[in-house]
């Protein structure tokens, strides 16, 4: 009743309610709840909150904590003004920010140019929902909502890599201390499981000369698409790979092309064995044309080929995507390689599949060479019988 009553004054005052509870009433109008007290020999004061949102009694049991805090050597104002600016960075740490960062740090760390892409893509779709959200206030739900919306699209694949891209960048705020846990961990298995589809390829023997003379004789885009097919046959790389390969990458004297290691997938360099034919079509390539990037785009010779340029090129062929596609090709030369007899740690060397054990991936690189060498010549000598229906040449 007494602090209903108080009627303000022209100058501050206060009323006591005992313990170092205090209202202070101003000439305003406004009341406020502090709580004086010494920490360390210095008065200190406490801002509690306003009346009447807080009423006597709360005042009462907030002023009790602080006291209690005290007893146990802790300054209750410092411990607020700590909690108050943490909750400030917690709200500044957005799930775009970290992410972001997270990003950032895997571009630094040498992640294929590739896999950045993909992971910038998928972001992208969780940012209008999360992106402004503090990345410790974000729960499951919120996550299973957006993977849901992209499911019911009927991208099961994107919507299963869009959760452990999430995982990722959560897991990256909890070892920078800006998240407590990784919400979408819980999610593993909340949405279908997509079905197993290989890359398209060409797999039946019949089937391989009519694709190679339909690529020899593909107009498209000037010679770079066709170029690029050819080459892609040859040496049955992935698109990244392919697409930004530059002339100092290539030792004609060795019959070797070294892709540097920030390329692959396997973030390690790799020699592909280079065969007659694919020599003779990388100094076709060089000859017609000064740019460093054996493929550049129509548009800039300062990029390459888009990714989808080999695909298209296909489908201008008659080739549906259910038929061939660029990645076909190592599925297309693992399957006649290990037909006709080739070792399949040869084939699986040159396909660049990870081998965890560094001491016997730098042994399986010297040894296999010279093996591969003969295997990638067989290889474009094969293409070369089937494109002029020499089938004679077949083991």
């Amino acid at each position: 009743m007494a602090i209903r009553q108080a009627k303000p004054r022209d100058r501050d005052y206060k009323l006591s309610d005992g313990h170092g509870l205090q209202l202070l009433v101003r000439p305003s109008g406004g009341k406020t709840w502090n709580l004086a007290y010494r920490f360390a020999g210095k008065q200190k004061k406490l801002t509690i909150g306003t009346y009447p949102v807080i009423g006597l009694g709360d005042a009462r049991n907030k002023a009790h904590e602080a006291r209690r805090l005290l007893t146990d050597g802790k300054d209750p104002a410092m411990l607020k003004k700590l909690s108050k600016n943490a909750a400030v960075e917690a709200h500044a740490n957005t799930f775009k920010l970290v992410a972001e960062e997270w990003l950032e740090r895997q571009r630094a760390e040498g992640a294929a140019m590739r896999t950045m892409d993909k992971h910038d893509w998928l972001l992208r779709l969780a940012y209008p929902a999360l992106g402004n959200r503090p990345v410790a206030q974000i729960g499951a739900a919120e996550i299973l909502v957006i993977l849901r919306k992209v499911e019911k699209g009927g991208k099961l694949e994107t919507a299963r890599r869009l959760r452990s891209t999430i995982s990722r960048v959560f897991r990256y705020a909890v070892v920078t201390v800006r998240a407590e846990a990784d919400p979408s961990a819980v999610l593993v298995g909340a949405t279908q499981t997509p079905t197993v589809r290989h890359h398209a390829a060409v797999l039946d023997i019949d089937e391989v000369g009519p694709l190679m003379r339909a690529i020899r004789g593909y107009k498209g885009s000037g010679n770079t698409v066709r170029w690029a097919t050819q080459f892609q046959a040859l040496t049955f790389v992935r698109s990244s790979e392919l697409r930004f390969a530059v002339r100092d990458e290539f030792d004609f004297s060795n019959a070797t092309w070294t892709i540097p290691g920030p390329r692959m997938k396997i973030k390690r360099r790799h020699i592909v064995p280079l065969s007659r034919q694919a020599i003779a079509l990388a100094r076709e390539i060089m000859d017609g044309s000064v740019c460093d990037l054996l493929f550049p785009s129509a548009r800039s010779r300062a990029r390459p080929i888009s990714d989808a340029a080999i695909n298209a090129g296909f489908r201008r062929m008659g080739y549906t995507h259910d038929e061939m596609t660029g990645h076909g090709f190592r599925r297309m030369a693992s399957t006649f390689l290990n037909e006709n007899g080739f070792p399949s740690d040869h084939i699986e060397a040159q396909l660049a599949h990870t081998d965890e054990d560094q001491v016997r991936r730098a042994y399986n690189e010297a040894q296999y060479l010279p093996a591969r060498h003969q295997m990638m010549q067989w290889w474009a000598d094969f293409l070369d019988a089937k494109a002029a229906e020499e089938v004679d040449l077949i083991g």
